[in-house]
């Protein structure tokens, strides 16, 4: 019989199956406290230091709700075109894990703050395809489990564990799809593309962060497959705490090609958690995937039930920010780009610094050059993100401001950034102290161009003979002799006036 750490190819998989998905999003809301207590959320803070009776669940301790942990849900059910409860309440949902010192979480189980929603998202080639919202429900993270002594950081093999709570009570919002169906081979990209889009709308609407890298938005895919021609589901597996876009991408397609080799195989896929590998792209078992009523919810007899006014969802609804898919296709028209060029620009991570850049005074073309030029070659070189460049967008928009002035040519541009990218300060202070400035002293440029000239007497009889072209040649040694800190253009004028030709 076929193991399940077998595969068969992707596209047998896909000849005999249809991959169905479901999409369960975690996002760590950007609020100062935490959703039930006065407790800090700052991260970085002495283990265990940001807690209190509440958020570690001491007897008598009584939870309140966080004003704006309701606020930034209704946000994110208005952005998803969700409906907004009138009345809906918090559950427990019980279980035992170290991590959860109450043994309960608080969270929404039948009566969730916003439901019936979806999300357009669009696929590398332009098209478009809509994800089904099922629900957005409001609930609190759990602590953080260190497992010590083991060479994985998992607890097999580990000696001890240490737990630290101050992450546990931090506001969440679980954003549910329904059943994804009808993507075929796209699955995956379709996956990858949701969880950017709402990553996107999660910034954009300033509840939190969402760096996936951090934990602040994290991504649990659930898989199955069904044979061609049949319509119940097939039974899923759960992919937990998936933490980038191309994990979540990568996760899918294993998922697939497991699934296929064990029911081809003869063997029942398991309805199971498992851990998602970075280094090899697989997934192993975790434990048994418990089902909604092995958790006994019941409503949480401490909290009040959430009643948000129509008029007050109203308000809130009309200062929502420009929606990132309408302001992408505002900037396709204003700019001029393609949708693969504005493709490139998401997967770089280079559209919000492009529009700081902008804010900042560049113009937009500038902008996009050197984001998805100079820099996105730095970072790729260095290996870390756009954002992580030591260079902020007011840098690039001061040098684009040198380049329109006049006061610096492409080429030294490029040396300014190296030298901003360096540490080496500022876009002026690196012009300083490198000497960069372009060379505009007529008098220096005519000297230049006349020892160019007679140094280069058959190029200078070439030109006077009606061959402009050879003229390149004469304004590469002038931009040699000026290390290349001559207006090349301004360097061409001033050869053919020398040598008494017209550039028509």
């Amino acid at each position: 019989m076929t193991t399940t750490t077998d595969l068969v190819s992707y596209e047998d998989a896909l000849a005999s199956y249809d991959p169905v998905m479901g999409l369960e999003v975690h996002v760590e809301l950007g609020t100062k406290t935490k959703m039930f207590c006065g407790c800090s959320t700052e991260l970085g803070a002495e283990p265990n230091s940001q807690t209190c009776p509440t958020c570690l669940g001491m007897p008598g301790a009584l939870p309140v709700v966080n004003a704006i942990g309701i606020e930034s849900a209704i946000k994110i059910g208005l952005a998803l075109n969700c409906e907004i409860a009138e009345w809906c309440r918090f559950a427990r949902k019980n279980y035992f894990y170290p991590d959860m010192p109450k043994n309960f979480q608080t969270s929404q189980y039948d009566e969730p703050i916003a439901f019936d929603g979806y999300l357009d998202v669009q696929l590398e080639d332009g098209e478009t395809f809509r994800v089904q919202i099922e629900r957005a429900h409001m609930e609190e993270d759990t602590g953080k489990s260190l497992h010590v002594g083991g060479a994985t950081g998992r607890i097999h093999g580990a000696s001890h564990s240490l737990l630290d709570y101050n992450r546990a009570g931090i506001p969440l919002i679980e954003i549910v799809t329904k059943p994804i169906e009808g993507a075929g081979a796209r699955a995956p990209e379709v996956a990858r593309a949701y969880v950017r889009e709402l990553r996107e709308l999660i910034k954009a609407l300033g509840v939190s962060e969402a760096r996936m890298e951090q934990g602040q938005m994290r991504c649990d895919v659930n898989l199955s497959l069904r044979p061609h021609g049949r319509e119940k589901f097939g039974t899923r597996s759960e992919t937990k705490n998936v933490n980038s876009l191309r994990s979540v991408e990568r996760a899918a397609r294993f998922e697939i090609q497991r699934h296929a080799a064990v029911l081809n195989g003869g063997g029942t896929i398991i309805q199971e958690t498992r851990h998602f590998h970075e280094d090899t792209g697989s997934t192993t078992s975790g434990r048994v995937k418990e089902e909604a009523e092995d958790y006994r919810y019941f409503p949480e007899p401490d909290l009040v039930p959430i009643a948000p006014s129509r008029a007050w969802v109203e308000e809130i609804r009309s200062g929502l920010p420009e929606l990132p898919l309408a302001r992408r296709n505002r900037l396709l028209a204003e700019w001029g780009i393609s949708a693969a060029d504005m493709q490139s620009i998401l997967n770089a991570g280079a559209l919000d610094l492009i529009l700081a850049s902008i804010d900042a005074g560049a113009d937009a073309a500038s902008a996009r050059k050197w984001w998805m030029g100079e820099l996105a070659r730095s970072a790729n070189e260095s290996g870390v993100p756009l954002d992580g460049l030591a260079i902020t967008p007011e840098q690039v928009a001061r040098v684009t401001e040198l380049v329109s002035k006049g006061d610096l040519n492409d080429k030294l541009a490029r040396q300014v950034i190296e030298g901003v990218l360096a540490g080496e300060g500022t876009p002026d202070e690196v012009v300083e102290k490198r000497g960069l400035k372009v060379v505009s002293d007529e008098g220096a440029l005519t000297t230049a161009v006349e020892e160019a000239i007679a140094g280069n007497p058959g190029i200078a009889d070439k030109i006077r003979g009606g061959k402009v072209a050879a003229a390149g040649a004469l304004v590469g040694a002038v931009m040699k002799a000026t290390r290349g800190q001559a207006d090349a253009a301004r360097v061409k004028e001033l050869i053919l006036e020398k040598l008494g030709v017209s550039e028509g």
